[in-house]
């Protein structure tokens, strides 16, 4: 009897955890926060005049994901080149004035639209965990770019490159520049949904991590982050990601394993006046994860967005790249 009564208790369990997980997978998405003007106002000073076209390479699924190319300015020969990774939410158009930079001072460079972003597949999911680390892998494959390759990636697509430098394909790329990057919600330089940016749907978060835990991936596509942006802008950007998409372009969740694990130079670059994260505790990201090493910057002046339109910040981050090349040839 007591037997019976025990398997009745731990069924009834099973059931109401059943229950309460596909609650929260039905409901517990995400939810459109105000929009943040930090954010999108900064553009609407820009001169997207110069913007290249959009080019394709093949990924292994068969897409065709897009990107765009800078020639080294002056017609001379590219002293390397630098594979630049879009903030959430963007795509290649907004690194435009960095990329600019970057080709004047001799790199020949590339902007990609992340597969999810911009004409790179469907805005706002992907097809699989791992699948953008696939495709920047096919990217460089089709396009050979030329040594030395920095890798520079800005807020999540920083913390997409951070995930990259800690990762078996780390040698994809000589260098990799850390532009303001998301690190983790749990790190201490991160406030409180980005500083507004964010809308996290935790509960769906929360049930979706513990069924992909035992396999289950068939609601990987729902969205689970909503963000900031504003209406104006809205159609060209991607407004919210699904479980797959926001897991994958970020660090892995042990971040500090990711940080412990890179083998190549390394540097990050910070706005002093970022409003999405706090940026004088980015020295200790990196310092708790056993890596003081890895060199943290803030620039004057600088905020979030402004980091790679600023003159100074866009100067900033050229001379990082420099004295990485550098450092790359100058060997370990």
């Amino acid at each position: 009897m007591k037997l019976r009564t025990a398997a009745l208790t731990v069924s009834a369990v099973v059931v109401l955890l059943l229950a309460a997980t596909g609650v929260a997978v039905a409901f517990g998405g995400p939810t459109r926060p105000k929009p943040m003007q930090s954010i999108s106002d900064p553009f609407s000073s820009v001169d997207f005049s110069a913007v290249p076209p959009l080019q394709r390479y093949p990924a292994r699924d068969g897409a065709q994901l897009a990107y765009r190319s800078y020639a080294a300015g002056g017609g001379q020969s590219p002293r390397g080149s630098v594979v630049l990774v879009h903030g959430s939410s963007a795509n290649s158009q907004s690194m435009h004035p960095l990329a600019q930079s970057l080709a004047q001072a001799g790199f020949t460079v590339y902007a990609l639209d992340v597969r999810g972003h911009g004409e790179s597949g469907p805005r706002g999911d992907i097809g699989h965990v791992g699948q953008l680390d696939e495709d920047l892998q096919d990217f460089v494959h089709a396009l050979q770019p030329a040594k030395p390759r920095t890798l520079a990636g800005f807020s999540a697509g920083g913390g997409f490159a951070l995930r990259m430098a800690g990762s078996s394909r780390q040698a994809l790329f000589d260098n990799y520049l850390l532009m303001a990057p998301y690190t983790s919600r749990h790190a201490p330089n991160y406030r409180p949904d980005a500083g507004g940016w964010v809308s996290v749907g935790i509960p769906r978060v929360v049930a979706l991590t513990l069924l992909n835990r035992v396999g289950i991936a068939a609601f990987n596509h729902l969205p689970v982050v909503d963000f900031a942006v504003s209406d104006a802008p809205r159609a060209e950007l991607t407004p919210s990601y699904s479980y797959a998409l926001v897991t994958n372009f970020q660090p892995n969740a042990n971040y500090k394993a990711d940080i412990q694990g890179i083998r190549k130079p390394t540097a990050v670059l910070v706005g002093a006046d970022d409003e999405v994260f706090i940026a004088d505790k980015f020295a200790q990201v990196f310092a708790d994860a056993g890596r003081p090493d890895i060199p943290v910057t803030l620039v004057p002046g600088a905020g979030h967005i402004t980091l790679t339109l600023n003159p100074a910040a866009r100067a900033a981050a050229v001379a990082a790249i420099e004295k990485l090349d550098a450092g790359a040839a100058a060997g370990p």
